[in-house]
Formats: C-alpha cells, sequence, structure tokens
C-alpha cells in the first residue's frame, strides 16, 4: 500500500475566523500527528490553501492565517508509516469537481487503495502523491452524478477500509465516517457555527460545545440552510479499541465516554487481574498515567511520579523514524532516583508494541537504585498490525506476536509481567462494538490478501 495516513481533522462553518480557529483546533489534536499539517479556506469565491512539514505552531505564522480567508476551513495533522514525505503528499487536497472545487482531508487507511489505484490508472488517472486519500477525488471526479451527496455515495460503495472524513466545498461543510465507524469524528457548535473534529478536546480550546458523534455510514452536510444526514450504508460498528487505549487525549470524550474515565477503569481491573507486591505504583507518562491511578486506588499501593517526562518531545509511537524512536526514550523520559531508589516498583503503561521502549524504560529505574522493577500493561498483548491507521504496519515489529509473556518478561528485564485481559479491557470500555483486531487477529474488515507477515525479529 501507499502512504498511510492515520491523523486529525479538523473543519469549521459559517465563522469569520475559520482559519484562526481551524490552527487551533489542530493544535489540540497535534498528539494525533507532527510531521505536517495544512489549511483550506474558502470565501465562497477561491479555496486558500497553506501547507507544511513539522508542528502546526511552527508552520502557521500570524500573516499566513490572515491569508487564508474565508468563513469555511478544513484542516490536517498527518504523520506516515511508509512512502515519501513531501509536500505533495500532506493534506488537505484539493481538485475541481464537475459543479465546483472541493477539498478534503481524511483520517484513516483504505485495505483496498492499491487496488484501486490501479484501476484508476488503468483508466487514465494521474496521481499526484502517494496517499490513498487521493482515491476518493479520483472517483469522485468519474462519478456520473452531478449531485453531490449521490456522487459521495457512489465513490463510498467502490472503497474499503477507515476513513472520517472532512470535505469543503465553497459552500458546505462535510464530515463522513465510514460504515464501520472506525475512527473517530464529532460534530461540535460555536455560536452559530459548527465544527467537526477527530476530538472533542478540539471543542474545549476554542469554547465549543459537543453536539454529538458523526455516526457510521453516515454522510452530514453543513450548510447555510443548516444540516442535513445522509446515511449511505448500514452502519456494522467497530470502533478502534486502541483510540481508547492510547491514541485520543484523555480529556476527549470519545464514543460519548470520557477517555480518561476509561484508561483509569482499565488500570483498575488491571489491579484486580495481576495486583503484585510493591511500594509504589508509577506510570510511563503521559498516557500510562490514567491506568496507574486507577491500578493504585485499586490496589492500596502509592501512587507516586517515578519517570518524568520532558514535554518538548514528540510521542515516541508516532516518530515515523525507527532510530529517531529509540533515542527518543531517553531524550524524553528521565526516572526521578529519590521515588524510585531502594524501592519495589510497579510500573504501568498502556501497551507494550516493540518492547523497545519498556527495556530501556526499565533498565533505566533499575539504574537509579529500583529493587525490583514489575511491570503491568492495561491493554492485552499487541500481536497483530493493524490496516485501519494505527502505525503497526507489519507483524514482525510486533514482540507479542512471536513470543510469550514470560518471553517478553525476560526481554525487557522486569521481575514480573502481566497484561490486561481482553475481557477486562472491554468492560472497562463498556460496550462490544469495536474492533480488537490489534488484539485478537479478527479483522472486521476482510483484506484484499493475506498481508505478508515475515520473520519474526529476534528479540531474545
Amino acid at each position: 500500500m501507499g502512504v498511510y495516513d492515520k491523523c486529525a481533522v479538523f473543519g469549521i462553518f459559517g465563522n469569520r475566523y475559520a482559519a484562526n480557529l481551524t490552527y487551533l483546533g489542530l493544535h489540540a489534536l497535534q498528539h494525533r500527528g507532527q510531521e505536517s499539517s495544512g489549511i483550506i479556506s474558502t470565501d465562497s469565491d477561491q479555496f486558500y490553501s497553506y501547507k507544511g512539514r513539522g508542528l502546526v505552531s511552527e508552520i502557521f505564522t500570524k500573516e499566513i492565517i490572515e491569508s487564508l480567508k474565508g468563513n469555511i476551513a478544513i484542516g490536517h495533522n498527518r504523520y506516515s508509516t511508509t512512502g515519501a514525505s513531501s509536500l505533495n503528499n500532506v493534506q488537505p487536497f484539493a481538485a475541481h469537481f464537475k459543479n465546483g472545487d472541493i477539498a478534503i482531508a481524511h483520517n484513516g487507511n483504505l485495505i483496498n487503495s492499491e487496488s484501486t489505484r490501479h484501476q484508476l490508472i488503468e483508466e487514465g488517472a494521474i496521481f499526484h502523491t502517494t496517499s490513498d486519500t487521493e482515491n476518493f477525488l479520483h472517483l469522485l471526479a468519474k462519478s456520473q452524478y452531478y449531485d453531490l451527496p449521490e456522487a459521495l455515495s457512489a465513490v463510498f460503495s467502490k472503497v474499503k477500509g477507515a476513513y472520517s472524513l472532512v470535505l469543503m466545498t465553497k459552500d458546505s461543510l462535510i464530515g463522513v465516517r465510514d460504515p464501520y465507524g472506525i475512527r473517530p469524528l464529532s460534530l461540535g457548535k460555536l455560536g452559530d457555527s459548527y465544527i467537526l473534529s477527530s476530538e472533542s478536546c478540539a471543542f474545549d480550546l476554542i469554547g465549543a460545545s459537543l453536539i454529538r458523534d458523526i455516526e457510521p455510514g453516515e454522510m452530514l452536510f453543513i450548510t447555510t440552510g443548516g444540516l442535513k444526514s445522509y446515511s449511505f450504508a448500514n452502519e456494522k460498528p467497530a470502533a478502534c479499541i486502541f483510540e481508547y487505549v492510547y491514541f485520543a487525549r484523555p480529556d476527549s470524550l470519545l464514543w460519548g465516554k470520557s477517555v480518561y474515565s476509561i484508561r483509569k477503569k482499565m488500570g483498575a481491573i488491571l489491579a484486580e487481574e495481576s495486583t503484585v507486591d510493591s511500594d509504589i505504583v508509577i506510570p510511563v507518562p503521559d498516557s500510562g498515567i490514567p491506568a496507574a491511578l486507577g491500578y493504585a486506588e485499586k490496589s492500596g499501593i502509592s501512587f507516586q511520579m517515578g519517570l518524568m517526562r520532558n514535554h518538548y518531545v514528540g510521542r515516541t509511537f508516532i516518530e515515523p523514524s525507527q532510530s529517531i524512536r529509540h533515542f527518543g526514550v531517553k531524550l524524553k523520559l528521565n526516572p526521578i532516583r529519590s521515588v524510585v531508589e531502594g524501592r519495589t516498583v510497579t510500573v504501568v503503561d498502556d501497551s507494550i508494541v516493540r518492547g523497545t521502549t519498556s527495556k530501556k524504560i526499565i533498565k533505566m529505574i533499575k539504574e537509579a537504585g529500583a529493587k525490583k522493577v514489575h511491570m503491568r500493561i492495561s491493554s492485552p498483548p499487541f500481536i497483530s498490525p493493524c490496516f485501519y491507521g494505527i502505525d503497526t504496519p507489519t507483524r514482525r515489529e510486533l514482540i507479542a506476536s512471536s513470543h510469550t509473556v514470560e518471553e517478553i518478561r525476560k526481554y525487557i528485564t522486569a521481575d514480573s509481567l502481566n497484561f490486561l485481559s481482553l475481557e477486562g479491557m472491554l468492560k472497562a470500555a463498556g460496550k462490544k462494538e469495536f474492533c480488537t483486531a490489534c488484539f485478537t487477529q479478527n479483522y472486521p474488515i476482510k483484506l484484499e490478501s493475506e498481508p505478508a507477515y515475515g520473520t519474526p525479529l529476534p528479540f531474545l
């Protein structure tokens, strides 16, 4: 497949400060992508666009924001796992449709992207990017329908995979979620303006209120005439459970529930399943903090901040380079010797993907004087790659796909290791309609072909 865009999307309709508010929204969603960012706006006459590499605050100056005119805007934060990282791949993308210009920003991943692209090329399409998002525009251009809702419905009938989309014409804003609702997308309101965002934390920053989620299989048009909803497919709910485990910000409300509360419940259930005698419980900050709090409260063991995080360093998991990721562990975390020295420590983290980060963390804590280090993980073993929008492209990178819990424990040098059970995770999340493929290999959308897993890495 091409470039995987697993990112953040934001859009606003009917606000004179559309570009400014989109900038702030993307800033709140920075955790979902740190590689590049872009904004397209419209004043009902033409589109205005600016894109760049890096963080939102580094890309957009006051002068650039002022040049993005109009009262409708959409934005995108991106990170990629494979393919080129050129400006050509930075979203939103724009193109000319039968009835005018249209722009699109995509969070998710199409699993039939490669075959669709080959077919479109054979039919004469010329691609300008390596992103699967461009497929939407080519399919739209080939549509026989002039009515945009009909044309989009026809496009969505030809794509398979995860997609939460914000689209913009010169007089409308459109929000779409795939029939499985794998990636999130919420509707909010600020005064008379409507907003679409990957997460509700962006609403909080700009003072907007959360209205509801865009439903699986729903296409919502926002115009001066109000809201109009279309159902283009029967919903088959399979929301990504890893959004609750790690990806979403803890201050977001996701699918009607507090991310923070669910992570704390995961930690409490983890304590019920596998409490170990320790002097203190410490989290791997920041994503491990809620689970560690829940674990400490349930187990009755003192919660301490034994690791200090440098907040000026990006999230290790979503950095595109493996070499940068490895260096980033020490750059990002440092143990507090006075907290861990001479003590038996239980470390709580949200997940183990490759195992290299956990190994470095335990080594640092032991070097700071801890007597023993027990590791507790508030999700099940990560055994399968995600093809719907999370950075785990191959099975050979996943230590749990080829090693037992005891083998992983030895590799990371923990004195003990336990994972939250699948049942415990689903109990904490509070409903059953989730995609758990990364933990179970049960993919809700059938792949075009079985992935080439390759040879497991020789971790041990």
